[in-house]
């Protein structure tokens, strides 16, 4: 998948990924990559920096534990990250409407 077709999408998806959820980096990047069946394969380079700016913002809280013996930082959704993902997935659903109905072949 282009890079440039995720561009806007990436907190979204993020978030979605924590949904009920604690992971740690490397398991939120193999989640999305089952979740769309290998389409996102995201770099650590892309996911990190999102995961720091979405704590930045208040919508993530993480702290360190040990998963499979080792130390690794995991991540959660806050309140606000809940609520701003409700909101993610209403915008969705209107975008894939209005465009699905452009997209769509006339009959």
């Amino acid at each position: 998948m282009k890079a440039d077709t995720l561009r806007g999408h990436l907190d979204a998806l993020l978030l979605a990924v924590l949904d009920g959820r604690k992971l740690h980096g490397y398991a939120i990047i193999e989640a999305l990559a089952l979740r769309s069946e290998g389409a996102l394969d995201l770099p650590t380079g892309t996911v990190y920096p999102a995961l720091r700016r979405l704590e930045r913002a208040g919508y993530l809280a993480s702290e360190w534990d040990v998963v499979s013996g080792r130390k690794r930082r995991t991540y959660r959704l806050t309140r606000s990250g809940q609520q701003a993902l409700t909101a993610e997935r209403a915008e969705w659903r209107e975008f894939t409407t209005v465009i699905g109905g452009v997209l769509r072949a006339e009959a």
